[in-house]
């Protein structure tokens, strides 16, 4: 049996793509995986606030969280494919997203719009916080591209946060 043939059969045979040593790949694709946990319980939360609006400004929130919800959507396939490309697996099921998240679920049957928006302010604000983490990470291993796409992915959760308190001032 040939290398290939064996990498087929037997995953951990594989080379591992982007050529970083197994401990970056471990400290790296640990800090993508939970980030991307964290992506998704933070897009779950934030159509939960989309779907659950009321009041007088409904429409505008409703739009707005629409539109972010749909922002953090998108991110989500880019970090688990980064964790791919450097040699690691990611999440596996909503089991696995409950276990690493550290956005915290809001299933209150009510919440005021002004208190949903605090609240997506305040873990767009810490998303960005783990992100600017994920990135030192990133740094200390010179994975400049999974750092490249951290960067975008920080200035768009500021942007998000920047939305969500200038709608709340």
């Amino acid at each position: 049996m040939n290398a290939r043939e064996s990498a087929h059969r037997n995953p951990a045979a594989a080379q591992v793509p982007a050529g970083f040593p197994p401990e970056a790949v471990a400290r790296i694709s640990t800090a993508l995986t939970v980030t991307l946990a964290d992506l998704f319980a933070l897009y779950v939360k934030t159509k939960n606030f989309h779907w659950h609006m009321s009041g007088p400004l409904f429409r505008d929130y409703h739009l707005l969280l629409d539109d972010q919800s749909e922002q953090i959507f998108a991110t989500t396939d880019a970090i688990a494919e980064r964790v791919r490309k450097i040699g690691a697996t990611t999440l596996h099921s909503i089991g696995h997203i409950a276990r690493l998240q550290r956005v915290a679920d809001n299933d209150n049957e009510f919440v005021a719009a002004e208190d949903m928006l605090a609240e997506l302010l305040e873990d767009n604000r810490q998303l960005a916080v783990n992100l600017r983490s994920a990135h030192s990470i990133c740094d200390e291993y010179g994975d400049v591209a999974s750092a490249s796409l951290i960067e975008t992915w920080i200035d768009e959760a500021e942007r998000r946060t920047w939305f969500l308190y200038e709608t709340t001032r």
